[in-house]
């Protein structure tokens, strides 16, 4: 179980937190399928990584009923910020004007998230 310390989650960690987020609460059969529209996975793999997760303390299990439900035990947020400063530090020496110069050179922002993005550029500079 966690001790406090964040624990870093795998990539295919991430895609089930993926569905938890997104979903709220699911079984494994629910995120499999969800999984299996994209990728080819088997039901015992997921099932597996699912139960480390568990282990891990990445994922909350309601084992009350016959069906186990799964939730995320850790947020989006918290995830993104910490997988964010990491790859700020390990890959762009800790620059984030680095990171964003190679986010938005390698993908098309729409024009509502450059106004988003404008929009926290504001509140920074007023801070």
């Amino acid at each position: 179980m966690p001790t406090g310390k964040y624990i870093k989650p795998t990539e295919s960690e991430l895609e089930i937190l993926q569905v938890l987020w997104a979903n709220g609460q699911a079984s494994v059969r629910e995120v499999h399928e969800k999984l299996a529209e994209t990728k080819d996975v088997g039901y015992t793999t997921t099932l597996k990584l699912m139960q480390i997760m568990h282990e891990k303390g990445l994922v909350k299990r309601d084992d009350s009923i016959k069906t186990h439900i799964y939730q995320a035990a850790v947020s989006r947020e918290k995830t993104q910020k910490h997988l964010v400063g990491k790859m700020v530090d390990g890959l762009f020496g800790g620059s984030p004007t680095q990171l964003v110069l190679q986010a938005l050179g390698n993908h098309k922002a729409t024009s509502k998230e450059l106004e988003e993005i404008q929009e926290l550029l504001n509140n920074l500079k007023k801070h």
